[in-house]
């Protein structure tokens, strides 16, 4: 009967094992979900090679640019403040900065000793509180840089 439990035991971490393999997938980010978040986006934004400027900057290769830097564009001092001061956008800065685009650059300012700078709010007002939606939508957005 030895063998017998430990079959059992060994079975039941394997299933245990796989569940935890399936939970964790089932909550890795989704472009697919993300592509419908960003349809939200789309009043102020473009993506893709023949994006270009609306209210907002095209966000083709957003991932791994420094921030502030579409030649052209317009930014707020804020945003322009934070890419000097060296915020160079990756997966993680963007998820953190949709949850409140002027608290997130602000804080980037005063964390990184440029606190006379973080003056002023970003000209993105939207927010996106739900942290799954802002992680899908940033797999989406990564599907269209190049540097990930």
């Amino acid at each position: 009967m030895k063998g017998f439990n430990a079959a059992i035991i060994a079975t039941g971490f394997l299933i245990s094992a796989t569940g935890m393999a399936l939970a964790q997938d089932a909550t890795a980010p989704d472009p697919v979900k993300g592509k419908q978040v960003f349809n939200q986006c789309l009043a102020c934004h473009r993506i893709g090679p023949d994006a270009k400027a609306l209210v907002g900057p095209p966000l083709t290769n957003v991932i791994g640019r420094k921030a502030g830097s579409v030649d052209g564009f317009a930014y707020s001092p804020l945003l322009k403040a934070a890419g000097d001061a060296g915020l160079v956008w990756s997966d993680a800065e963007i998820v953190e900065y949709l949850v409140n685009p002027s608290n997130y650059l602000k804080k980037y300012l005063t964390d990184h000793g440029k606190a006379d700078a973080a003056t002023g709010a970003s000209k993105m007002v939207y927010m996106l509180a739900n942290e799954g939606q802002r992680k899908n939508v940033v797999a989406y957005v990564a599907t269209f840089s190049t540097a990930k």
